[in-house]
């Protein structure tokens, strides 16, 4: 598809259409869901098919193959009425489990084609990585289908996680908002994790984007938006996520059950001073608007919220990151004897009770720092080019 000035971007599966031959021989499965179109939106499963692909099989991530999923949630396995293909739930599947899965599946090759968002915790990158590390162990080749960044590739901010603090919403030590396509982060997850989990490195090849370059958000693709979840609906939410999914770590409402989460958090106990706070440290590329809204449903539901709505006003210089820790400490300072931490349910890793925003940080050290009254923003590093944390050799776009 042509961007307005004339940038041609064709994303993975839309080369894998035109050449078939791109995945290699044999039986593949195709891990999908809503988001794996071609760029004239039609579904990839069926168009592989007719494109003499040879599927076998697909399977869905968190959310389901349809996307009807709210977060922690996926949908039944059964046949896909489109294409009569069966349909595997690898939701909280991994070590065995997903072994199993793909051995009785008779695939001989893995096709990943999933949108992305950025964030460490969103967590279709990890079942990337644990279908990768199941390949490796089953001898099942892996492809990935590679999709843009939306929020570009020039930009990582936030701590590796530490191992210790490893689960479904980040397994490796990857930075917050990482700055890799799901291809370079499977080259560097396949180099660093990959073979101390499985005993090998996975059979790995990825079908690369024509025409993306790193300081292409999504709006500069070209390509049509989906959402790649019920609560990212707009390329606006996807730019303040990898910051405001924090907040569910808290007491507040980050919006879900509104028409704008992760743009808007608040709590009953939330007043004037919060908006008016976060104005006087002046962040950069954003501002804050005092409002009320009542959540449908999720937390708070039915309740009379105030809060604040960001509004980025320079997607150069916002910092989503450092945006939302600042305006963690901000409330723990404001409301010392109503803010509180949640811990983990079962949604993210059944029977995990330590705090969420310690799972969502990657370590204890962000809740510590809130909690002593320290200065939360020196905890996260200023925004780095992946090559910080990845290296260049990871990186296939320029």
């Amino acid at each position: 598809m042509s961007t307005d000035d004339g940038v041609a971007v064709t994303t993975g599966i839309a080369r894998l259409h035109a050449s078939p031959g791109l995945a290699g021989p044999g039986r593949l499965g195709l891990v999908t869901n809503h988001t794996g179109v071609l760029p004239d939106l039609r579904p990839a499963a069926p168009a592989l098919l007719e494109a003499g692909v040879r599927l076998v099989a697909l399977f869905g991530p968190e959310h389901g193959l349809h996307g009807t999923g709210q977060a922690g949630e996926s949908e039944a396995a059964q046949a896909d009425p489109t294409t009569g293909l069966p349909v595997h739930d690898t939701y909280r599947r991994s070590g065995e489990l997903l072994d199993k899965l793909l051995i009785d599946s008779g695939v001989d090759a893995l096709v990943y084609d999933l949108q992305d968002i950025g964030a460490r915790f969103y967590t279709y990158v990890w079942t990337m990585y644990d279908l990768m590390v199941s390949a490796a162990r089953t001898g099942v080749r892996f492809v990935v289908a590679d999709r843009p960044n939306p929020l570009g590739g020039g930009v990582s901010e936030g701590p590796l996680l530490d191992p210790a603090w490893a689960s479904f919403v980040g397994r490796a030590a990857v930075p917050v908002r990482h700055g890799l396509t799901c291809g370079e982060l499977a080259r560097w997850l396949n180099a660093s994790d990959v073979p101390h989990e499985a005993g090998r490195a996975a059979d790995l090849t990825v079908i690369e984007v024509v025409g993306w370059w790193r300081a292409m958000d999504a709006a500069a693709t070209g390509l049509p938006w989906i959402a790649p979840s019920p609560n990212v609906p707009t390329p606006a939410t996807a730019a303040v996520y990898p910051g405001t999914c924090l907040f569910e770590g808290t007491n507040l409402s980050e919006g879900r059950g509104t028409t704008q989460p992760f743009e808007i958090v608040g709590a009953p106990y939330v007043d004037a001073r919060f908006a008016a706070s976060l104005a006087a440290l002046d962040l950069p590329g954003v501002r804050f608007r005092d409002l009320w809204f009542v959540p449908a449903f999720h937390r708070h539901a039915g309740r009379r919220l105030r809060g604040v709505q960001l509004h980025v006003t320079d997607r150069e210089v916002f910092a989503p990151v450092r945006t939302a820790v600042a305006m963690l400490g901000t409330l723990r300072e404001l409301y010392p004897d109503h803010f509180a931490w949640r811990a983990a349910d079962s949604g993210v890793e059944g029977g995990d009770q330590r705090p969420f925003i310690d799972l969502l940080w990657g370590s204890d050290r962000l809740r510590r720092a809130v909690d002593a009254g320290d200065d939360p923003p020196a905890l996260c590093d200023p925004p780095a080019p992946p090559t910080r944390w990845a290296g260049e050799d990871v990186l296939l776009y320029p």
